[in-house]
């Protein structure tokens, strides 16, 4: 059956069950049909009768024979897809609704980026409970675009997520066409919205971008002469041209692809010898002087490594942002959420001090 008629077929028939829709999203996430019995708590002779009922009361062939394992078709993706959409709707209907009538009031789920869950989000989490110690804060490690996928599909209430300042909306970082850019950190409103897809953002934290190079042997370059010459471990702004013959780190895709973007804008492509998103490793291979890479703020925020020297690069940025889905108003607990984030997404004047001075008493080990 051709996709275009399977929205007609479905209308036509009688309503779907939920629950067999349920069972054929987490097909599609996990693989195969063990996984999503497990993933279920479900018996895997009844994951496969679920999905032979779906197929029966659609008319469509939604799964198919692979090897030794199964995949969905192109119909059984599509639907896959608007079924994940459905079920978050209902279960974020369900969830406003047991808000407003105090039976879950307390219930939070938050998806964010690694930095932000070694930074941002313990700070959030300390100060929602003492402020509102009945509040039941649930989190999750995700990169921006599954983040936001999670949150569309209702599996989460705020996602954190963040966008480099050369990127533009509709690409990697998960906003549609219809994105308006926002007003700033610290207005009441939202501060912009994505009109296709119905998400919600507020600016937390605007923070630079920095090269990182070893304190010492071959990969100190530049950067860490002009380190020496401030007196402080930041230095004036750096020229990533001076680094081209250098071996590089990267990071997750979108960091990658920020690096790309940075090393074209100086005249070169990078050798990137290592790829890693854990941005400790990556400091640590920097420490070992086996290259040099580029490192948001949150995470030399999040743990410094004693043997590296960090330089802003000029005009570089991440933006740091709290996303919710849906048309306002937010549950009572998704506000206080909110306001706890904004209030630590920036560290106080004192913590920074600290942290800078702790920066400029690093001694390069003899």
């Amino acid at each position: 059956m051709e996709l275009a008629g399977l929205a007609g077929t479905i209308y036509s028939r009688c309503m779907l069950d939920v629950t067999r829709l349920r069972v054929l999203v987490a097909v599609a996430r996990c693989g195969s049909v063990t996984a999503a019995a497990r993933a279920l708590n479900y018996a895997q002779p009844s994951v496969s009768h679920h999905l032979a009922r779906l197929e029966a009361e659609t008319g469509t062939k939604l799964i198919q024979r692979a090897g030794r394992g199964i995949r969905l078709t192109d119909a059984g993706r599509l639907l896959a897809e608007r079924a994940a959409e459905i079920i978050g709707r209902l279960d974020a209907a369900e969830n406003e609704l047991a808000a407003y009538t105090g039976l879950r009031a307390g219930r939070l789920r938050l998806a964010a980026f690694p930095s932000a869950l070694g930074t941002i989000v313990p700070a959030a989490a300390a100060l929602l409970r003492d402020q509102q110690p009945g509040v039941d804060l649930r989190l999750t490690e995700a990169e921006p675009p599954e983040a936001l996928r999670m949150l569309r599909a209702g599996y989460v209430d705020v996602a954190l997520v963040f966008r480099y300042s050369e990127e533009r909306s509709g690409s990697a970082d998960g906003f549609g066409p219809g994105f308006v850019p926002g007003l700033g950190p610290g207005e009441d409103e939202d501060n912009g919205i994505d009109l296709a897809e119905g998400l919600r953002e507020r600016l937390l934290l605007t923070e630079p971008v920095h090269l990182v190079t070893s304190a010492h042997g071959a990969a100190a370059g530049p950067a860490a002469d002009a380190a020496a010459g401030s007196g402080h471990g930041e230095a004036d702004p750096a020229e990533l041209a001076g680094y081209a013959r250098h071996r590089w780190i990267a990071g997750c895709d979108r960091c990658r692809a920020n690096l790309l973007r940075q090393c074209a804008q100086a005249g070169f492509t990078p050798k990137i010898a290592f790829t890693t998103d854990d941005y400790i490793a990556v400091q640590a291979l920097v420490a070992a002087d086996l290259g040099v890479s580029t490192l948001p703020a949150l995470c030399l925020r999040a743990a410094r490594h004693p043997g590296i020297k960090t330089v802003p690069l000029p005009g570089a940025h991440r933006y740091v942002l709290a996303v919710r889905y849906g048309d306002p108003p937010d549950p009572p607990a998704v506000d206080v959420l909110m306001d706890a984030l904004r209030t630590v997404a920036v560290p106080s004047p004192r913590c920074a001090d600290s942290q800078a001075a702790d920066a400029a008493q690093v001694t390069p080990p003899a």
